[in-house]
C-alpha cells in the first residue's frame, strides 16, 4: 500500500509539472489576447473602402499571429447606416467590430439615421488616404483643366461618381472641388455607388465622366492602366500616381478620408480593451506597415478614447460641411 501511495503522488507531481495549465494568469499576451469568434462588419459592398481595409486588416493581424478565423461579412445599405444600426443594437457584444470612416459620419445625416457613431465604442482610427479623380483609359479627359472646363460650361452634361452617399468622402470631394472653381452644389449632377467597386464599372464604362475615390481602391486599375488619374485631393502628391494635387491644379482644395474600427456600445472594460490591444498590436505589427505602403495608405493611428475626441470633432466638422453645403 504504501508502494501505491507514493507512486500515486509521484503520477501527481508528473501531472502538475508536464501538462502545460488550461488558462494563462496573464490576460495580455499569448493565446489569451486573442479574441476567439470575432466578427468584422463591413458596412458596404465588396470591393469599397471600408471593405478592403477590414481584409486588409484581418490578413495582416492573422500573418502577424495576433488573431485567426476573424470572419469579415458584408451589410451594405444606406452609406452604411444599416450596418452602423446593426453594430449598436448588439449592446455588450465583445467579439463584434466594424471597420468605418468618413462616410458613417456624414451619412447619418443625410439618411436621418435613429442611430450615429456617438453610440458606439471607438476602438482604434487606422488610415488616412488621399482620393483620387479619375477617368477611365478611354476617356477624352487627359488632364484636369478639360475636365474642369466642361464641368463648368454644362456641370448636368458631366456627370461625377462616388462610392459613398450624399455626405460621404467621395460625394464632399467633388462638393468642395465645384465650390472651389465657381459651381453651386445643386449644380453638380453626382451619381452615388455603394462603395468603390461599384463605382468601377460606371467610370471604366464611361457612364459617369469621372469618379473619385480612394486610392486604395483603384491602384490596381491605375498600375494596369484602366483608369487614368487627373488629381489626387490630398495635400502631396502620391508616390508612383503621375498626377498633380487639386491645389497645383489651382483648384483650392485639399481632401482627405480617413478609416477606423468601432463596436458595439456596452463593451465590458476587458472586452474593450482587448480590441484596443489587438488594434494597437496590428498598427506596430511589419505586414499592417508593409499593407499601408502598398494601399497608399497614411498611418493615422489613435485608439481607444483619442480615436473617440476625434469622432466627436469630425461629426462637428461634417455637419458644419453638409450644412454650407445645404445638404443637412
Amino acid at each position: 500500500m504504501r508502494l501505491r501511495s507514493a507512486l500515486a503522488v509521484v503520477a501527481s507531481l508528473l501531472l502538475v509539472l508536464l501538462v502545460p495549465p488550461l488558462a494563462s494568469t496573464g490576460t495580455d499576451s499569448g493565446a489569451d489576447a486573442e479574441i476567439r469568434g470575432l466578427r468584422m462588419l463591413v458596412p458596404n459592398s465588396p470591393g469599397g473602402g471600408y471593405d478592403i481595409t477590414a481584409r486588409t486588416a484581418v490578413k495582416a493581424m492573422e500573418d502577424a499571429g495576433l488573431n485567426s478565423n476573424v470572419e469579415v461579412f458584408n451589410l451594405p445599405g444606406a452609406g452604411g447606416t444599416v450596418g452602423l444600426g446593426r453594430v449598436v443594437n448588439e449592446r455588450g457584444n465583445g467579439k463584434l467590430a466594424m471597420s468605418m470612416g468618413l462616410g458613417v459620419v456624414g451619412s447619418v445625416y443625410t439618411n436621418h439615421s435613429p442611430v450615429s457613431l456617438q453610440d458606439t465604442t471607438p476602438v482604434a482610427k487606422l488610415i488616412e488616404e488621399s482620393n483620387v479623380v479619375v477617368v477611365g483609359k478611354d476617356s477624352p479627359y487627359r488632364d484636369l483643366g478639360r475636365l474642369l472646363a466642361d464641368w463648368k460650361a454644362r456641370p448636368g452634361d458631366v456627370p461625377v461618381g462616388g462610392g459613398s452617399s450624399p455626405g460621404g468622402p467621395d460625394h464632399l470631394a467633388p462638393m468642395l472641388m465645384a465650390r472651389a472653381v465657381g459651381l453651386s452644389p445643386k449644380q453638380v449632377n453626382y451619381v452615388p455607388f455603394d462603395g468603390g467597386g461599384e463605382l468601377l464599372a460606371s467610370v471604366l464604362g464611361g457612364k459617369v465622366a469621372f469618379g473619385v475615390s480612394g486610392i486604395g481602391e483603384y491602384r490596381d486599375q491605375i498600375e494596369a492602366g484602366e483608369l487614368r488619374v487627373l488629381a489626387v485631393t490630398g495635400k502631396e502628391r502620391l508616390p508612383g500616381v503621375d498626377a498633380p494635387t487639386l491645389t497645383e491644379a489651382g483648384v483650392d482644395v485639399e481632401f482627405t478620408n480617413w478609416r477606423g474600427i468601432v463596436a458595439p456600445p456596452g463593451l465590458s472594460e476587458p472586452d474593450r480593451k482587448k480590441l484596443v490591444t489587438l488594434f494597437t498590436r496590428l498598427n506596430k505589427s511589419p505586414e499592417w506597415q508593409e499593407a499601408l505602403q502598398r494601399n497608399g495608405w497614411t498611418e493615422a493611428f489613435a485608439p481607444g478614447e483619442q480615436f473617440g475626441a476625434f469622432l466627436r470633432q469630425e461629426n462637428d466638422r461634417v455637419a458644419s460641411v453638409l450644412k454650407e453645403l445645404g445638404l443637412a
